[in-house]
């Protein structure tokens, strides 16, 4: 037989609970209320992030153009300074405009001197290409040690607010009175790695594209130097 009464009982004791779950749900914070919650710490986060991606996107797009080169364009240089054609060996590498032609374009106006002064002319090329390609990758790189360490001082800010108001509430401490320290504790702490960890992958990246461009630049380097110790067609 069916026990009506435990089936009342049920019925009863679940109200409470629909009406607490009714409640959770109206409560459901939005976004910006949750940025908010945070306090004057997010906008900093929020700030530094803006400027990660503006870094990053800049530098993706400046490395990736730095990596673009004709496949032949070595095959050229090596016909036209051959054949005794400097002028459009030089033309060749400033219509290219990429840090290897530039490269190669200063050892071309240097042919003539001792191979240490064209080699050392191409090297002080290249330190500077590497030198621009790097431009904004030490703040990138401070933004992605630097967000997470924000965020902790968040953590602690919240913390000592949530203490703050225990004392001040004496012996009677509810829930919603520690809502607003434990809010930025928690929020600034997740801003912080939100920020922080993109930031980090995206400069190791960035590095890593630059490293493989470093010897892209070494290869075509020694391949102009074997260039020059070839004999000059009449």
């Amino acid at each position: 037989m069916i026990n009506f009464l435990n089936v009342g009982d049920s019925l009863v004791s679940s109200e409470p609970v629909k009406k607490a779950a009714e409640q959770v749900a109206d409560q459901t914070m939005s976004f910006w209320e949750l940025f908010s919650a945070g306090g004057w710490l997010m906008w900093v986060l929020l700030l530094l992030g803006g400027v990660a991606i503006f870094i990053f996107v800049e530098r993706f797009v400046a490395i990736r153009k730095a990596s673009t080169m004709n496949v032949h364009f070595m095959n050229r240089i090596r016909d036209y300074i051959s054949e005794g054609k400097m002028r459009s060996a030089v033309e060749l590498c400033r219509k290219t405009n990429t840090p290897v032609a530039r490269m190669i374009e200063k050892g071309i106006e240097r042919i003539g001197r001792p191979v240490s002064d064209i080699q050392s002319s191409i090297e002080n090329v290249a330190n500077m290409e590497v030198s621009k390609l790097e431009n904004g990758l030490p703040f990138l790189a401070t933004i992605a040690g630097g967000a997470p360490m924000i965020g902790f001082l968040g953590t602690v800010i919240g913390m000592v607010q949530t203490f703050m108001d225990m004392q001040a509430a004496g012996g009677t401490v509810e829930l919603s009175m520690l809502a607003g320290g434990m809010y930025v504790a928690m929020v600034t702490t997740v801003g912080g790695l939100v920020v922080g960890i993109p930031a980090y992958f995206g400069y190791n990246y960035l590095v890593a594209r630059i490293e493989k461009l470093i010897f892209r630049m070494e290869a075509n380097s020694i391949a102009f130097m074997d260039i020059l110790n070839q004999p000059v067609k009449q």
